[in-house]
């Protein structure tokens, strides 16, 4: 028996990158697994494909993040077909970068709208369809720890935004039996910062196993969050970062 099987799983902005790589790893834990995109309808159903192709199922809803009703909209659509949601990793974000003075105010709304509002709205909805042994887990960023460059202000604001959330959540749910974590990302190569990107001289060295992550290290730790033996974890935020922050 694999330990997610029965499992349903709503893992958002799962068509690239990190998402693709918890979507996949949660399906091949037995989970049922719900991707959520935006702009990337071809990705998602490749997403899709592979994990069926390894003998999974998933699904794929077009849900922009930042639209409040579009991320109520698609969880209720998981919860309508499946019955339930068990699992929710909030993953859907963006990057806005730029000297704090300099970003435009629209910007701003945009990033907030997905990195906070989407996290909320989603967390809001699955908890209607999520019963006692639920595991919600964010995703957040190192730089709430160790702001490695500057242009990140913005960037960092909405991180840190959600791990207070977590940290009020735990209290809020704890009685449902139902555990909220998040797990924090270092340099991960991915679209957003991709190992080979303009800033990856920089970064690079002081990473101390000496390389970007990888999707699948993010994935190992939701996994573990999502499974029985986190059963006693809630609240924690967890870095996954190859010691970029030690």
């Amino acid at each position: 028996m694999s330990k997610l099987n029965n499992k349903i799983a709503i893992v958002t902005g799962g068509s690239r990158s990190i998402g693709a790589a918890i979507a996949k790893r949660l399906a091949a834990d037995g989970a049922t697994v719900a991707i959520t995109y935006n702009a990337s309808p071809e990705k998602a159903q490749q997403v899709v494909a592979d994990i069926e192709a390894a003998g999974g199922r998933a699904i794929a809803i077009q849900a922009d993040a930042g639209n409040p009703d579009a991320v109520r909209q698609g969880v209720a659509a998981v919860a309508a077909q499946f019955g339930k949601v068990d699992i929710l990793v909030n993953n859907a974000g963006i990057s806005v970068l730029g000297n704090p003075q300099e970003i435009p105010f629209e910007d701003f709304q945009r990033i907030l709208a997905v990195n906070v509002t989407g996290v909320f709205v989603a967390t809001q909805e699955a908890l209607k369809h999520m019963g006692q042994g639920g595991r919600i887990i964010h995703i957040g960023s190192s730089m709430v720890q160790y702001a490695a460059f500057g242009t990140a202000s913005a960037y960092t604001l909405t991180k840190g935004a959600v791990t207070g959330f977590t940290r009020g959540l735990v209290r809020d749910l704890g009685p449902r039996g139902i555990t909220v974590n998040t797990v924090h990302p270092g340099p991960t190569d991915s679209d957003m910062n991709p190992a080979d990107g303009p800033i990856a001289d920089f970064i690079k060295p002081n990473i101390a196993v000496g390389r970007y992550g990888r999707g699948e290290d993010v994935a190992a730790a939701v996994s573990y969050l999502a499974g029985e033996e986190a059963s006693f974890v809630s609240g924690a935020e967890l870095m996954v970062d190859g010691g970029f922050t030690a």
